[in-house]
């Protein structure tokens, strides 16, 4: 009897400890995702990393900066990654090219232009006007952040091609090191690097670019048509720890933010990552859901229009997937 007993508990702790174990071992999947650049702009992407939105959904994140949209498209159409985040631009070119196998984009993560100009003196009373005549490095024509720069010029009545120049020949990864080296008389920014040239003295700035030039689309997640169909459950559980980090910086203080991702900005003070945030906040720069509007969508091909960079629009019902972004908000 005693042997019975003993017997079915070894079994039993047996089982427990399988069970355990199990658990302990449960397979992650891995997901690469290549970034336009790395910038607090993209809170609640490093959120959902830091608080382990996408772990909890079974995906193991891996990240790497592409330094510009249309690197980061290359890496996903040539399949050396599986999502891109960039600025939806990017998949409008694609469709346009006619490319059957374009990228599709499912998730929003920012609704302006997250970059911030920034001059050599500093200019508390800084107007729009001030920029005629003068150098400055605003990223590559044809990306987001030229165009809506490009915007904020013509709603101040000037002209971007001849009131003042534009210089596109520089990388948009190597703008602020051509900036610190002496080229150009303003530059645009994204946080936290502009908030630490300030801190250093090498520059200030004077403007957010995005509440000039209004909301719009800016940043957000695509993959291949193809990839999104064969891959449609883990993009759905990808969209849910996007849409968890999107919620949880909503309800949080820009300090509250900067604590929890400062692991992602580890050569930036707390101080400086928690005024880079709250920077942010202010203009309205975070989506509080990923869905990308039809409305939204049309002022982006405006714009693009504008800028001369779009010469027929592509249909949002084509372009966007919202499918993914309206199931995790239920």
């Amino acid at each position: 009897m005693k042997k019975g007993l003993a017997l079915l508990l070894c079994v039993c702790l047996a089982l427990t400890a399988l069970a355990g174990c199990s658990g302990k071992t449960k397979e992650m999947q891995k997901v690469t995702v290549c970034e336009v650049t790395h910038s607090i702009f993209y809170a609640p992407q490093y959120v959902a990393l830091a608080k382990g939105f996408f772990a909890d959904e079974g995906l193991d994140v891996e990240l790497s900066n592409g330094g510009g949209a249309d690197k980061v498209m290359s890496a996903v159409l040539s399949g050396n990654v599986d999502i891109g985040f960039a600025g939806p631009e990017a998949s409008i070119y694609v469709y346009n090219e006619g490319k059957e196998d374009y990228t599709e984009v499912f998730a929003q993560v920012t609704k302006c232009d997250g970059s911030f100009l920034v001059g050599r003196e500093k200019d508390d009373s800084f107007t729009w006007d001030k920029l005629a005549g003068k150098h400055i490095l605003p990223g590559r024509k044809g990306g987001v952040p030229y165009m809506a720069f490009e915007y904020a010029i013509r709603k101040n009545g000037m002209d971007p091609a001849s009131d003042l120049l534009l210089d596109n020949s520089i990388q948009f990864d190597n703008m602020t090191g051509a900036f610190l080296g002496g080229t150009g008389d303003y530059v645009t920014m994204f946080e936290p690097t502009a908030s630490s040239v300030e801190a250093e003295g090498k520059g200030y700035i004077v403007a957010a670019v995005g509440e000039e030039a209004g909301e719009m689309p800016y940043t957000a997640y695509f993959a291949k048509k193809s990839f999104i169909e064969k891959n449609a459950d883990m993009i759905q559980r990808f969209t849910n720890a996007v849409y968890k980090g999107q919620k949880w910086v909503a309800e949080h203080s820009a300090a509250e933010i900067a604590e929890v991702v400062k692991d992602s900005f580890p050569d930036t003070d707390i101080a400086l990552l928690t005024s880079a945030v709250q920077r942010y906040k202010d203009i309205g720069a975070y989506s509080t859901d990923p869905v990308l509007t039809q409305e939204s969508f049309d002022l982006l091909q405006t714009v693009m229009t504008a800028a001369g960079e779009l010469e027929k629009t592509a249909p949002h019902d084509v372009i966007v997937n919202n499918t993914f972004a309206e199931k995790a908000m239920q």
